[in-house]
């Protein structure tokens, strides 16, 4: 009986993934290499710089989750090949799975490998609505935000949220199983976090990282717009970054793929930048950010995936 290469087509699949993917976005590719070629190249570098930091801070975040020491080197890495994951699987499904796998091939147990893995997903969200709000209160008239959110979609949008809480609500009281699941996924959790807080250096990874990694993120887009000239304040373009960034984390798109392109053009351009000039720096981002690393981040994880670190 022939037996099935499984860890091989494991190894292959986030490459034929990433192709179909470029295939779907050709026209995307070729206008941001475009804009790309009229920029200035000490920003884009800047641009670059601030993407490669990102991965640096997740791996501190990652780290900073979690008691056990993780292997640093195999940890970058892993951040690296789980940002190209991210991109390929929707709504962060991709970086979770192999975060997840990682840190049970370390040893961490399941249960409380999971815990890490939503304290992470925690203090990121913490980090980016912390930065999100200082820059509103510091800024409050750098977007118009009549044109980020229409009042009419606030009704919406409220009764949408409602609507989730209430039927979470209802079918934990219902279903006794995933009740109890849930409070036990819970205790892990809190204990997972009340370990980690007493660890100075474990707290200041976890905080430090989740702050540094939406900001990394934000300075990437306000360099890219510096070299292409868009008439716009860095800490607006930032301030618009993380308020776009915020509005499409629900979106169930491969790494926000379309989704974040939108919602940063409209952001930008309602922070004072002109439709044409904001299209042409989140392309550029996109790029630097999301396509540039791709390929190289694909391979990574088929490596990672052959020699069984994840």
């Amino acid at each position: 009986m022939t037996r099935v290469p499984v860890r091989k087509i494991l190894c292959l699949l986030p490459l034929l993934i990433l192709g179909v993917v470029a295939v779907r976005h050709r026209s995307v590719l070729a206008e941001g290499f475009g804009h790309l070629r009229g920029a200035e190249w000490p920003w884009l570098l800047a641009a670059a710089a601030a993407t490669c930091l990102t991965w640096v801070a997740a791996a501190f975040t990652r780290q900073g989750a979690v008691v056990e020491r993780l292997p640093k080197r195999r940890l970058l890495a892993t951040q690296f090949a789980a940002g190209a994951a991210n991109h390929l699987l929707p709504t962060g499904l991709g970086a979770s799975a192999v975060n997840l796998r990682f840190m049970t091939v370390c040893g961490v147990p399941l249960a409380r490998s999971s815990a890490a893995l939503a304290l992470y997903l925690l203090a990121e969200s913490v980090g980016r609505l912390g930065l999100l709000t200082a820059l509103l209160l510091a800024f409050p008239h750098a977007l118009r935000v009549g044109t980020l959110l229409p009042h009419a979609a606030f009704g919406p949008l409220l009764w949408g949220v409602g609507g989730v809480v209430v039927v979470a609500v209802g079918v934990l009281a219902l279903v006794r199983r995933l009740r109890a699941a849930v409070f036990s996924f819970l205790r892990t959790a809190l204990g997972e976090a009340r370990s980690v807080h007493t660890r100075p250096s474990r707290a200041f990874a976890l905080w430090g990282g989740s702050l540094a990694f939406p900001a990394l993120q934000a300075a990437g887009l306000a360099a890219v717009g510096q070299a292409l000239g868009l008439p716009v304040p860095p800490t607006h373009i930032a301030l618009a970054y993380l308020a776009a960034t915020v509005a499409v984390a629900l979106v169930p798109t491969p790494g926000g793929l379309g989704s974040v392109e939108a919602a940063l053009i409209v952001a930008l351009v309602a922070a004072g930048g002109p439709v044409a000039l904001a299209t042409a720096v989140v392309l550029a981002y996109r790029i630097i950010t999301v396509w540039l690393p791709l390929l190289p981040g694909a391979l990574t994880l088929g490596a990672l995936v052959r020699l069984k670190v994840i």
